[in-house]
């Protein structure tokens, strides 16, 4: 079991792998799983960073006594406080009432919020460091990467960067734990998936934790979900880069609400004509149906944005307002924007979707579509008019 876990030097792997959870944080698909991911030094100080989930607790401290048997636990590390990593905390320090906890001041406010659990800290600041015997620890503090108390831990040593959330994704680790020794394809989609939805409106905090991080001799990062990046550091770093800066490519996501396939025409008309115009990347969402995680993925993905919807009780299609509001949580920048919408009796979703165009501070690339009732020949055209408009600023772009 010690040789299984082994991930450098003295540091092991100590996580767990939840496959029955449906939803992160209550909203975010996990088709497949997600891990929680802690590691152990074992070194003439044992020090564990970070815990997991507590519902995993007997099988996480099997995992920490098949490395160090019955030897104490001298620190417990915390890059990060979100229950799913900071769980454990409470019946860690039942099992090691000595523990010393080593986090920043943020970090101890909220173990006490959270646990109820006082004791013996260690308080750093940027740059502290702390000697565990053969390893050397440095910890950098990276607040909102993505809450206000999160912090990384750099190993001189071995060159093992602790990163808790950041350059971490989706996924279980089924068998092996290091990228170099799995097979890395659902990863790469998960990992942005991932970032748009829990780190995506924190761009500018990223930014700068990857300024603080540049000089670093970084061979191994260890995130809190998701693989150990050996192999793929520049990928995965890079990755990460390109969201933060919301850099993106050249195509168009379209995410409309419809009810009866009025509003869906439109949203068609808008991709064929995209299409005849030498737009290839064309995503189409149809808001009923496709969970906003995915949708929020191609939108930091895709340069384009269009969206539509019909007017629902005097007011814009919930489901449509639901996904509006998490892009504009996101602060999404440098979009291209075009909006269309349908009403029976009395239009509102053209105008809603406007007060959102206005919050949003996207570049509006030509004038809203409206439709009465059903599809007609003028709708048609103005369509067209829509979709040429986003192909030819995208051309530019």
């Amino acid at each position: 079991m010690e040789k299984r876990s082994l991930v450098k030097g003295k540091i092991h792997y100590v996580g767990v792998n939840d496959r029955n959870k449906h939803l992160f944080e209550g909203m975010w698909p996990l088709p497949y799983g997600v891990s929680y991911n802690s590691y152990l030094i074992d070194d003439e100080m044992v020090a564990l960073v970070d815990t997991v989930d507590v519902c995993f607790f007997e099988q996480f401290i099997a995992k920490i006594k098949a490395v160090i048997g019955e030897k104490p636990i001298q620190y417990l590390i915390i890059n990060h406080m979100e229950p799913d990593h900071s769980g454990s905390i409470a019946l860690i320090k039942k099992y090691y009432p000595d523990i010393v906890i080593v986090g920043n001041k943020q970090t101890f406010g909220m173990i006490e919020g959270f646990y109820g659990v006082v004791g013996d800290q260690y308080v750093v600041k940027d740059g502290d460091f702390l000697s565990l015997g053969h390893h050397k620890l440095h910890f950098y503090l990276t607040p909102m990467v993505h809450w206000p108390e999160t912090m990384m831990t750099f190993d001189e040593t071995d060159h093992v960067l602790f990163s808790g959330d950041a350059f971490g994704c989706f996924g279980t680790l089924d068998g092996g734990f290091i990228d170099s020794r799995i097979n890395l394809d659902k990863y790469w989609d998960e990992m942005e998936r991932y970032y748009s939805n829990i780190v995506g409106k924190y761009g500018s905090p990223v930014q700068k934790a990857l300024q603080k991080l540049g000089g670093l001799p970084i061979e191994m990062i260890c995130s809190t979900h998701g693989p150990i990046w050996t192999e793929q550091i520049g990928k995965v770093v890079g990755i990460y880069d390109r969201l933060s800066r919301y850099e993106a490519e050249e195509g168009v996501v379209i995410a409309y609400g419809t009810m009866y396939g009025n509003t869906e025409q439109m949203a068609e008309e808008i991709a064929a004509e995209l299409s005849a115009n030498g737009v290839k990347n064309i995503v189409m969402h149809n808001v009923s149906k496709s969970n906003p995680s995915y949708i929020l993925k191609d939108i930091f993905k895709y340069k384009g944005l269009i969206v539509g919807c019909p007017t629902y009780s005097n007011q814009i299609y919930p489901e449509m307002e639901s996904l509006l509001s998490k892009i504009l949580v996101r602060e999404v920048k440098g979009r291209y924007l075009g909006w269309f919408g349908s009403f029976c009796w009395a239009g509102a979703a053209v105008k809603r979707i406007a007060e959102f165009a206005e919050k949003s501070k996207m570049e509006i690339v030509a004038d809203p579509v409206e439709m009465k009732q059903a599809m007609k020949p003028i709708t048609r055209e103005q369509c067209a008019i829509l979709a040429r408009a986003m192909a030819d600023r995208l051309k530019k772009g």
